[in-house]
């Protein structure tokens, strides 16, 4: 009885401990926006933007995407009761058809590993293509994809239910069809607020959705083709219209504005 006793003790005991583990591997707060403030302009200290249609070297972003994204415009982006706001608009501007913002870290919050999690509600209909994602710093192993690219969640208008959570790399990429994916059915997510998180380590990246695991990412050691994931990456956040794939049906002009609302992004390490 002992004996047993004993066993149930240390299995019970290595339970509690890989628990605490797995729940504290990132317990280090180092980054974060909680968006409390009484100025509209997201803060300068912690984001930048992305400007305009990424002409001259890839137009439409190589999406082939229709806005135009502008700067410093609390029209397209602003913080409003302890949440930023992105707004993807139709409306004439620099040569475009419709104006959004892509906010950034870069510079500002780059990191290599950690915990990511940003709390968001979507913008809803058919031609948005928002999503909250990462790229390298430096750019270290080459240019897309060769240094890689965290989508830490995707979502197509014309699928309103549609999540994604996808890995690009050089030999496992969209290019080629064999970027490693995992596709998921959310009913509310326009009209709900989740979290969406990825855990980054050497070993592998895990994607969460509301503290559950979707998708999981492993390094194969085979060098930076299949994993490029050891340098630094920065946060991105925006809502893109139209393009390849955002695009594909078309777009309903009746939508906008259309707005992704985000109460927070937290870093751990």
């Amino acid at each position: 009885m002992k004996r047993w006793l004993t066993k149930i003790f240390l299995v019970t005991l290595l339970f509690l401990v890989t628990r605490a583990d797995a729940q504290y591997k990132f317990n280090k707060l180092v980054w974060s926006d909680d968006f409390n403030q009484t100025s509209p302009v997201p803060d300068t200290a912690k984001w930048g933007y992305d400007n305009g249609n990424g002409c001259p070297q890839v137009c439409g972003w190589g999406n082939n995407e229709l806005q135009y994204y502008t700067t410093s415009r609390i029209e397209n982006a602003r913080v409003e009761n302890g949440r930023l706001i992105l707004t993807a608009r139709k409306e004439a501007y620099q040569g475009a058809k419709y104006t959004s913002a892509r906010m950034v870290t870069r510079n500002k919050g780059d990191w290599k590993y950690g915990r990511m999690e940003i709390s968001a509600k979507l913008p809803a209909g058919r031609g948005m293509w928002p999503a909250i994602w990462m790229l390298p710093t430096k750019w270290e192993y080459g240019i897309w994809p060769h240094s890689g690219e965290i989508d830490i969640m995707e979502n197509v208008g014309y699928w309103p239910d549609s999540l994604f959570a996808t890995v690009h790399t050089g030999l496992y990429n969209g290019m080629r069809g064999t970027q490693k994916v995992k596709s998921m059915t959310v009913k509310d997510l326009s009209s709900a607020f989740h979290t969406y998180a990825v855990e980054w380590t050497q070993d592998d990246i895990v994607f969460y959705l509301d503290e559950k695991i979707t998708h999981r990412f492993a390094n194969e050691h085979t060098g930076s083709e299949a994993w490029p994931f050891d340098k630094e990456f920065y946060l991105l956040l925006n809502i893109a219209i139209g393009g390849n794939w955002g695009g594909k049906y078309g777009i309903d002009e009746t939508i906008f504005p259309q707005q992704m609302e985000v109460e927070f992004v937290r870093v751990f390490q």
